[in-house]
């Protein structure tokens, strides 16, 4: 690597992580602005047009604030917690395309410099792009439960050691889910690499005059939901914001955290969510991708790519807010309950789904298998039409405003009733006796 490939880097490696925590601040103010109008409430609105500024000071703030630590607490664990769970939400962005691949030279000319000589030079928006990818991500994902099991036992507090028990193990729950969504999609494509992926989605399938784009979502619609919802638990967010109630004012693992060391785990919890979008859709919605208007290859066709992967992710991160607006709070044990006996079977039985149609496709022609499909959907479209045939009748259901049908369910009431009263008398009347 010569000094321009290294100034290329450090440009793109500046620019992604810029564009990252930009990102994280819109969403800190949009949030708090989409919720209040959710809720009929006001949001931010003195500091700045819009409240714009109202991130800048809440983080002054924190990052200002007194450090206050419990007495009896290990020093380094306790300040190493915070900071790894903000690192590592940072570095598993690193591998995300967000934006497109340009060429620049022979000539570089800069403002005030003379012409400069570089050859020529392919320059795309990502910070790193390794062929294991999408391993990165469940790696950092894997050590990011590192942070939180670290903050509740350095606290030095029983009840923040529980806390950090019982979000381990939402994330570990969720994690498996999340890496068979993941585990499909390398299946589907046939590639760990996340560029290869997005290249994959990049083509466009000719329908008559009709044009669609080939991105996961469609063919890989299970993964998709199967790694949505997964990531949304892997966020902590709601419905599942159990380590934290906001609503309450408890904390979970970070009860003993305050000042920049709560910033921070703050921080990667918004961080989190921005990332858990990148890699949506960066999975099944094509990532950067889309009409390039033939600029292919240029300095505006990387924006355009930028742009595009912009929209996408501000989509799923107002969906992020959307739910957290909407939806209440599940409990734990049907939140365990889902992870283990609802995502992780599906999850399963998807994976070799997708390696069955993957085999096939390469062995049997098309019209077989897509017979074979169709055969498939037929058989299980009967299964569900059949099925409330061999449904015990319960008792008459009578239909809104069937006034017979209601005073016939009111007789059966009434006659179970009287049943129920007649075996039970007897025994009581021995008991008196």
């Amino acid at each position: 690597m010569d000094l321009v490939d290294f100034t290329i880097t450090s440009a793109v490696v500046i620019a992604g992580f810029a564009l990252w925590l930009l990102s994280t601040a819109v969403f800190i103010w949009g949030e708090r602005r989409i919720v209040a109008k959710m809720q009929s409430r006001i949001g931010p609105n003195r500091l700045g047009p819009f409240g714009i500024l109202q991130t800048i000071a809440d983080g002054a703030k924190l990052f200002f604030k007194e450090d206050i630590r419990p007495a009896g607490i290990d020093p380094v664990v306790y300040f190493i917690a915070p900071a790894s769970s903000a690192i590592i939400a940072m570095l598993t962005i690193a591998v995300i395309p967000f934006g497109g691949t340009f060429e620049i030279g022979p000539v570089l000319d800069l403002p005030l410099l003379d012409p400069i000589d570089i050859g020529v030079r392919e320059v795309s928006l990502q910070i790193w792009d390794p062929e294991i990818g999408m391993l990165w991500i469940l790696a950092m994902g894997s050590v990011a439960v590192y942070g939180v099991t670290l903050g509740g036992w350095a606290s030095g507090s029983k009840y923040s050691l529980l806390g950090g028990v019982r979000s381990t193990a939402q994330m570990i729950s969720y994690e498996l889910a999340m890496g068979l969504g993941l585990a499909a999609v390398f299946v589907w494509n046939g590639t760990l690499q996340s560029s290869a992926i997005v290249e994959a989605q990049s083509r466009l399938l000719e329908l008559g005059p009709i044009s669609l784009p080939t991105w996961n979502i469609l063919p890989q619609l299970p993964a998709f939901a199967l790694f949505f919802i997964s990531a949304v638990a892997e966020a902590e967010r709601p419905p599942f914001d159990l380590p934290e109630g906001e609503g309450e004012l408890v904390g979970g693992f970070n009860t003993e955290y305050s000042g920049a060391k709560f910033a921070m785990f703050f921080l990667a919890e918004f961080m989190g969510v921005i990332t858990m979008s990148a890699i949506t859709v960066t999975l099944f919605l094509g990532g950067p991708a889309g009409p390039l208007f033939g600029l292919d290859g240029t300095f505006a066709g990387a924006l355009l790519g930028l742009l595009y992967f912009a929209m996408k992710v501000f989509a799923f991160m107002f969906v992020f807010v959307w739910l957290r607006g909407t939806l209440p709070r599940m409990k734990y044990d049907r939140l365990m309950d889902m992870g283990w006996k609802v995502l992780l079977p599906i999850g399963l039985v998807w994976v070799m789904a997708t390696a069955g149609i993957v085999v096939a496709q390469e062995t049997v022609e098309r019209g077989t298998v897509l017979r074979g499909v169709g055969l498939a959907v037929a058989v299980l479209l009967g299964i569900v039409l059949l099925l409330p045939l061999f449904e015990r009748r319960r008792g008459v259901e009578p239909a809104d405003g069937d006034v017979e049908g209601d005073v016939a369910a009111s007789d059966d009431t009434l006659g179970d009733l009287r049943r129920v009263i007649d075996e039970r008398t007897p025994d009581r009347v021995s008991v008196e006796s």
